[in-house]
């Protein structure tokens, strides 16, 4: 049976080549930071990690984690509710409701569990998830996991979000599902007008902070603090694989009650190995770095302003963006992965993004700032960005 399931996949893959969507993966061979050494031996700069605050690389994070590795073991070889909660697990989970200023939070593998195991143990057919069209495909598999009736709106749009939770009163319980940061774009949810509406159709709340936590807001404690909702928010979901160190580890946070059932019935929670205990302590340490002091997110603020405007100023077209990701808009996929391309020989290293990742005919390079570069890497990539895009005419 496989020769014929063989030979369609090897026809549907020399389509997605032909058409110029086939992706390739760059090996490195340092650990992840600013300036990287790939497979070839060529040391690039790195600019397309969620390595927002340079925590990748920390001494104190790596630190943390190897003490943890000798006196807490490796794995821990079990679900939570089994024999997999060490007392380390727990202080996490309090470091991060005290970040986010909520109840409790429970820990997942990673944010893509936390939505996966999110809309199904809280809500049923009785119910209505009003969703953002650009949500991460996190959300869309968990809402699609979930019996509640769905409803959709465009992308910000706070009047097709009023007129969704008309739509939605007849449902028991509504709860608006958006970003914080949507993460092609790099625009930041209205979430001051989310809260606004969701008071007057009484609805609940669920931002995915995973781009933005760390990064958006004075102090980095995300869209919530950005717009003076901290403590409101109904739900919180989150990563440990971008500002918080980058490695793995995701969370949801809010209302007790909410945690605790999650905990009774969300399915990757119940079917997943816990995070090993080296990858809590770092957690820790992370958050207790960015509650110690402001320096890091007033560096990756300064560094986003300083590129976004000379990019601007070099006339590449800049989707708007209030956080860490600069989306340098390219439209064809086949110039977005040739403009990559040169850029890495040029020492710049970026991905070009296009279709299923992006819709067809919104290719671009999503350029991601961090705290760990220097004005001199930013200005490097900044004439590379220039010369590139001369030589294949996207700029004058």
């Amino acid at each position: 049976m496989y020769g014929k399931m063989q030979k369609h996949l090897q026809d549907e893959l020399a389509e997605i080549k032909e058409a110029g969507l086939y992706k390739n993966e760059r090996i490195i061979v340092t650990p992840q930071r600013t300036e990287v050494k790939v497979e070839t031996g060529q040391e690039v700069l790195n600019f397309c990690a969620n390595n927002y605050l340079g925590l990748s690389n920390n001494k104190d994070l790596i630190d943390a984690a190897k003490k943890t590795l000798d006196e807490r073991g490796y794995g821990m070889s079990s679900v939570r509710f089994i024999c997999g909660t060490q007392d380390i697990h727990k202080h996490l989970e309090a470091a991060i409701s005290s970040f986010f200023k909520t109840e409790d939070t429970i820990l997942y593998a990673s944010c893509f569990d936390a939505n996966g195991g999110l809309f199904e143990p809280l809500l049923t057919a009785d119910d209505a998830i009003i969703s953002d069209s650009l949500n991460h495909a996190s959300i869309i598999d968990g809402v699609r996991l979930c019996k509640a009736k769905r409803y959709r709106y465009a992308n910000a749009d706070m009047a097709d979000l009023e007129e969704k939770l008309k739509e939605a009163q007849e449902q028991r319980f509504r709860l608006i599902a958006t970003d914080g940061v949507f993460s092609m774009d790099g625009n930041v949810a209205p979430l001051d007008k989310i809260m606004e509406l969701a008071e007057k159709y009484d609805a609940m709340v669920m931002v995915d902070e995973s781009h933005s936590a760390g990064v958006v807001g004075k102090t980095g404690h995300g869209v919530s603090e950005q717009y003076n909702c901290m403590g409101k928010v109904d739900i919180i979901t989150g990563t440990l694989g971008k500002a918080f160190g980058g490695a793995i580890g995701g969370f949801t946070t809010g209302h007790k009650e909410i945690i605790d059932m999650l905990r009774q019935r969300s399915r990757p929670y119940l079917f997943s190995n816990s995070i090993p205990p080296m990858v809590a302590a770092a957690g820790i340490k992370a958050f207790s770095l960015l509650e110690e002091s402001n320096v890091l997110q007033d560096k990756l603020h300064d560094n986003v302003e300083y590129f976004v405007s000379k990019m601007q100023e070099a006339k590449f077209d800049i989707k708007p963006t209030q956080s860490a990701i600069c989306a340098v808009m390219l439209y064809d996929a086949k110039l977005s992965q040739q403009f990559a391309a040169e850029l890495l020989e040029e020492g710049i290293y970026v991905t070009g993004f296009y279709y299923p990742v992006v819709p067809k005919g919104e290719a671009r390079i999503r350029v991601q700032l961090s705290a760990g570069q220097e004005r001199a890497h930013l200005d490097k990539a900044i004439a590379a960005f220039i010369k590139i895009g001369k030589k294949l005419n996207v700029i004058e």
